[in-house]
C-alpha cells in the first residue's frame, strides 16, 4: 500500500483508492490483509493507506463514518465508501470496477 503523509494531489480522470483505518481496531488489521492480498495478486500497489486519527479534516470532508472504510474517490468526489469488506473475492470485484 501506498503509506500517505500528507495532502495528495489526486489526478483528474482516475479512480483513487483509500483504505482508511485505525492502528487500535482489529476488523482493520483483517481487512488490510484482504487488500493486501489484492495487491499481491495484481502485483502493484492499488490502495492509498490512510491512519484515521492523523487526518480528521478528510474524515469530515468525505463524511467517513467509522473504520475500516474503502472510499472511492474521482477528481475529488465520492464514488462509493465500502464499510463492510465481506472476503478477497468479494472486495476483488469491488475493486475491479475502479481500476
Amino acid at each position: 500500500m501506498i503509506q500517505v503523509k500528507e495532502e495528495l494531489d489526486i489526478h483528474k480522470g482516475t479512480y483513487t483508492l483509500f483504505f482508511i483505518h485505525s492502528p487500535f481496531c482489529g476488523t482493520c488489521h483483517v481487512a488490510r490483509k484482504m487488500l493486501d492480498t489484492i495487491e499481491e495478486l495484481w502485483g502493484k500497489e492499488v490502495f492509498y493507506d490512510i491512519n484515521a486519527p492523523l487526518f480528521p479534516d478528510m474524515m469530515q470532508t468525505y463524511k467517513v463514518e467509522s473504520v475500516p472504510c474503502l472510499l472511492v474517490l474521482k477528481e475529488n468526489e465520492v464514488c462509493e465508501k465500502i464499510y463492510a469488506f465481506h472476503s478477497v473475492p468479494n472486495m476483488l470485484e469491488v475493486v475491479k470496477k475502479y481500476t
